[in-house]
């Protein structure tokens, strides 16, 4: 299948490489069926690209490579509703705020988007009841990374 993409241009993907979202994502509902695709090669940024409108395609980064202690602990109604069997068929990201500078831009550690990627069934699951902000710092200032 052909895809117009945001960040991509024009690819060929596979039925295989779609990532269904039964109940969308908050605020864009109707957008059910994603593909998950590297933003550049050799960064850790990927898309999480909409299958139905190209404009709706969000950045996303593994979290617990830029916040070492964060946490989730997936309800069980998310663990039905995914069809999860074992952790490892499991992979977390969080969407990206960018901003500008780019140093700025910050990660929604409150609403993590959770992915069976054997099933390839996902979901945007919000904590309401997290310490997590929506807004998260994932770069630290430069006088602190010395």
């Amino acid at each position: 299948m052909q895809l117009e993409t945001k960040y991509n241009g024009t690819i060929t993907i596979g039925e295989n490489e779609k990532i269904l979202f039964e109940q969308g994502i908050p605020a864009f509902e109707d957008e059910t069926e994603f593909v998950l695709l590297p933003l550049q090669e050799g960064t850790p940024f990927f898309v999480l690209q909409s299958t139905k409108t190209v404009d709706v395609a969000f950045i996303v980064i593994d979290p617990f490579q830029y916040v070492p202690n964060y946490e989730i602990e997936l309800p069980n109604a998310t663990i039905e509703q995914l069809g999860i069997e074992k952790k490892e068929d499991v992979a977390i990201f969080t969407i990206l705020t960018i901003r500008e500078p780019f140093t700025e831009t910050t990660a929604n550690l409150q609403a993590p988007v959770v992915i069976n990627v054997k099933k390839r069934k996902g979901k945007q699951l919000v904590m309401s009841a997290s310490p997590y902000k929506t807004r998260h710092a994932i770069f630290k200032p430069l006088k602190e990374a010395k």
